[in-house]
C-alpha cells in the first residue's frame, strides 16, 4: 500500500530526503510531492529554489494549494534548467511570437478568400448581364493574372512555413 507516495513501514526516503541525504520522516512535507522514483524533480527545483527556500514555502500554504505551487515550482525550475537566463518568461515570448506571426497569416488568408469572393461575384454579375446583352461570357471571365497572397515573402521566407 501507499500513503503520501511512500510505502508503509518502509523507510524509503522521498526524492527531496535522498538527494540532501536525511532521513524522511513520516510528517515529511516533501514527501507527497516529490516521490522516490522522480528524483530529477526535486533536483531541479532543488538547484533554482534551494531545498530551504521550498520547504518555507510549502509550509506557508494550506495544504490543498501545496500540490498546485509545487507544480508551478517544477515548471519554473525546468524552464530555468533549459533557459538560465529567461526561464519560462522564454518560453511565453517564444509561443506569444508564433501566436502573431499566426494572426498575420491568418489575416492574409481571410483577406486572399474576401479577395477571391469579390472576383467571382463580379464574374456571375457580368456573366448576368453578359447574358442579357448577348455578349461572349467567355470574354468576359478573362481577368488579367493577379500575384496570391499565398505567394507573397516577407524577409525572403514563405508566410506559410514555421
Amino acid at each position: 500500500m501507499k500513503e503520501n507516495g511512500r510505502k508503509q513501514g518502509a523507510t524509503s526516503p522521498c526524492a527531496a530526503c535522498k538527494l540532501l541525504r536525511r532521513r524522511c520522516a513520516q510528517d515529511c512535507v516533501f514527501a507527497p510531492y516529490f516521490p522516490a522514483d522522480e528524483p530529477q524533480k526535486f533536483a531541479n527545483v532543488h538547484k533554482v529554489f534551494g531545498a530551504s527556500n521550498v520547504n518555507k514555502m510549502l509550509q506557508e500554504l494550506p495544504e490543498h494549494q501545496r500540490g498546485d505551487a509545487v507544480s508551478s515550482m517544477v515548471y519554473e525550475a525546468n524552464a530555468r534548467v533549459r533557459d538560465p537566463v529567461y526561464g519560462c518568461v522564454g518560453a511565453i515570448s517564444s509561443l506569444q511570437q508564433q501566436i502573431d506571426l499566426l494572426q498575420t497569416q491568418l489575416a492574409i488568408a481571410q483577406a486572399e478568400v474576401v479577395h477571391m469572393r469579390m472576383r467571382q461575384t463580379a464574374s456571375m454579375s457580368s456573366l448576368a448581364v453578359n447574358s442579357n446583352n448577348n455578349v461572349s461570357p467567355s470574354s468576359k471571365l478573362t481577368t488579367p493574372h493577379t500575384k496570391s497572397f499565398f505567394s507573397m515573402d516577407i524577409d525572403g521566407e514563405s508566410l506559410w512555413s514555421c
